[in-house]
Parts: C-alpha cells; structure tokens; sequence
C-alpha cells in the first residue's frame, strides 16, 4: 500500500521527539497503520542536535510544506497562534490532513479550523495538544461515547503543579519554586501562561467542547493563577485536610456549563490531591462508567510526540474515508453541537476557603459571621490562629454557594474597619458527582 508521506514543521522539543520516535518504531508503526508513514520533508529555523537529520534537507518555508503537493500529511509543530494558523489553513487548502499539539490554536481558532477540514474532507488531529502523552481526548471521545458526561477536573499544567507540590512539601514561596521551574526548564523565561492558567484554560476549552459537544469558547471560560497563594494557604489547607491544586473543573450543570480554572482545595484523600511534581492527571465523571482517572506525563519529547504519532497512524488509517466515516473532532456530529451557555463564574457554585487578617478585638467575628449569614452562607469551620500582634489571621470553610453572593459578602467584610487588606479566597470542590 503506498506509504504516508509526512511533512514535520518545527523540529525543537516535540517535533525532535517525533521524528525519533517515527525513525525508531518505523516497522511497528507500519504494522499498526497498515501501511508505511514517512517522513518527507522537514521545516525548521533550527538544527536539533538530539535527531539525526542526515540525509534530509531542512527548510525554513513552513509553507512551502503546506503546498507541496507530495505531502499527504502537515505535523504542525511550531505552536503559538498566527503564522500556525496560516500553516494549517494552508495546508488543508491544499486537501492535506494535519496532526498538531498546539492546544492554543486549537482553543482559540478551532471552530474555524474544523469547518475547513470538513469542507475538503481532510483530519484535523489533536491529541497531544491537551496533557502531552496521556490519551485523554480519544478517551472522551471514543472510549466514554455511550456516556453523558457530568463533569471533569484535571491538573493539565505540569509546570504550575511542580510549583504547588514544592510549596506543601517543602513550605517555600511561589516565587523560589518558580525560580527553580524556569532552570529546570519546566517554566518559561516568560511564564505567564503557566501560572496564570492560561495553558490550562487552552486546554480546559478543548476537553469541555468534547465532553459535552459544545463549540469551543476559549474566551468564555474563568481563568486564575497561583502567583498569590502563600506558604501559609498551602499549610493551613493541609491542617483542614485539604491540598491546593492549581485545577481546571468543567461541569454540565441544569443552568449551563462550568468552565473555570483556579487554585482548589481538595480532600487530600482523592486521586488527584496525590498527584505531585509535573505530571498530569484528569478525573472524567460520566453517568453510566462512573469516575475514571488518567494519569501520565503531561509534557516532554517523547511523550508527547507518543500522542503525536498516535495521531498519525489514526490518519493513515483513514486516508481513504470521507468525512462522515470518521470520528468528529469534537466528538459530536458538528450539525449537532448543543448550544447550552457557558456560564460566568459568578454564576458558578463552590464551598470557599477564606482568610482574612483581623484586629485583635473583642466581636470582629461576629461581624463576618452575621454578614455570611446574611448571604445564605453557612460556615462549616473557623480556625483563629494564635498570635502575639495586634492582628490575627483568621480562615473560614464554607459549605457551598453561588459565587455571586460569596463576591458581595466578600465585598462587605473588607469594608469592616477591623478587617485589614483584602480577603483571601480559594474555592473548595470535593470532586463528587
């Protein structure tokens, strides 16, 4: 049968993994596929030394690949948004099928990606875009299909999770541990996106989309970061029996769907509190299968580049299917995309863990506690710690609440005279359906 022919864009971290790894297992590849896939042709403004490209010419035109009419398939590779777009568009108008990790393309522009590649009938693969190796995006889609899926919730940034786990096992700063992150490699010189969620809101996006058959709405979904969660957050959760995850949790509620990434206090007795340093890990909840857990390296060459080529043999395999014989990329039928809302945060319910800084005086609690009451939300435990200052640190576990009226009571006790700086807020899920 007549060979794959593959043309790999941008060769650093994973596009050097992918090429190893299509080199190395070329005849079990070839076996699973069904035929041989080869690599053709390589774009890449840099040499890596970590492959051995001998024998191949490298390019720097990405999108003379995109036009070659020798390519069957574009491995898109170069990430970020603009010039991989044009680089994908452009190769599915020119009938190829794409395989890219580039959950930020796919988040943002996806919509528009999809809809192409119906209209030529090509494959748009993705999953190494969402937690590198783990299969988790043919999991919703094919593995959990006879399921309703009720919720979801993962640890999807390795590198903001490495952080947290430094942070409760060895009671440092977020700043020292993020120092160490970016020489290690695990952080970005600018990691921005890391440990504000936007990765893992990327990432969120494309899992809710295929867990429910909703159009992706990157911009709809409520997204925070860690940089303010102190040794003291991360101690005193453990003395609740809770850990801190930096989480991102989607849930298909009767009002609409929840899509939000934040820090998260979790009972430190689930699966997902026991995963530590940079791996990755995603509960799926569905009606009929019940909870099920995966687990892996959410980054790194060759683990990635494993749900890469995983991606390629599934197009080999269906290179001569038309468009309705093939599995949707959102797992739903696109004529059949619910237009349920995504709802805002503040329309979203936890339970909440809030500190708060209070003079040392006789009926400030009283206060706070009268204003929750006032709200409808009801404590589940106060714990005042012991301190010589004038100023006492105080931290409340509510039971759950809609984050409106949670923001408007938050509101009302900074402006107590006796409460000092702003309330300390972390949502609280126990991760039950």
């Amino acid at each position: 049968m007549k060979p794959v022919k593959v043309g790999i864009c941008g060769l650093g971290t994973v596009g050097g993994g992918t090429f190893n790894v299509l080199m190395r297992n070329a005849g079990e590849i070839t076996r699973r596929a069904g035929r041989a896939i080869e690599v053709t042709a390589i774009a890449s403004r840099h040499e890596n030394p970590a492959c051995d490209t001998s024998g191949f010419t490298l390019q720097s035109d990405v999108m003379a690949l995109a036009r070659d009419p020798e390519i069957d398939v574009i491995v898109e590779l170069i990430g970020g948004y603009d010039v991989a777009k044009e680089l994908v568009m452009t190769a599915i108008q020119h009938g190829k099928h794409v395989v890219t990790a580039n959950k930020a393309l796919i988040a943002v522009h996806g919509n528009e990606i999809f809809a192409a590649a119906r209209e030529q009938n090509v494959v748009v693969a993705f999953e190494a875009a969402v937690a590198g190796g783990i299969p988790i995006i043919k999991a919703i889609r094919e593995g959990l299909a006879a399921n309703r899926i009720n919720w979801l919730a993962g640890i999807i940034n390795g590198t903001g999770n490495f952080i947290m786990t430094e942070m409760r096992e060895k009671g440092r700063a977020f700043s020292d541990v993020l120092a160490e992150a970016q020489a290690l490699g695990y952080a970005e010189a600018d990691p921005t996106f890391d440990v504000e969620g936007i990765d893992a809101a990327h990432k969120l996006t494309i899992l809710a989309s295929i867990a429910y058959g909703i159009p992706l709405q990157f911009e709809k979904g409520y997204t925070e970061g860690i940089s303010k969660i102190t040794p003291d957050d991360v101690q005193y959760a453990e003395e609740l029996g809770y850990r801190i995850k930096h989480l991102g949790i989607s849930r298909h509620t009767d009002q609409g769907i929840e899509l939000r990434v934040h820090p998260t206090l979790i009972p430190k007795s689930t699966l997902l509190a026991n995963v530590n340093g940079v791996m990755n890990a995603v509960l799926v909840s569905g009606d009929a299968v019940g909870q099920t857990l995966y687990y892996g390296p959410g980054a790194g060459s060759e683990a990635t580049a494993s749900a890469v080529v995983a991606d390629l043999i599934d197009v080999a395999r269906l290179l001569d299917t038309d468009t309705h014989s093939r599995v949707p990329p959102l797992a739903f039928q696109s004529d059949e995309l619910s237009a349920v809302p995504v709802l805002p945060v503040e329309q979203t319910v936890s339970g909440y863990y809030l500190r708060l800084q209070a003079v040392e005086r006789p009926g400030v609690l009283a206060h706070v506690t009268r204003i929750l009451g006032e709200k409808g939300i009801n404590i589940e435990a106060i714990v005042q710690k012991e301190t010589r200052e004038a100023q006492v640190p105080v931290i409340m576990l509510t039971q759950r609440v809609e984050e409106r009226m949670m923001n408007e009571a938050i509101r009302e006790i900074e402006a107590l005279p006796d409460i000092l700086g702003d309330v300390i807020r972390i949502r609280i899920d126990h991760l039950e359906d």
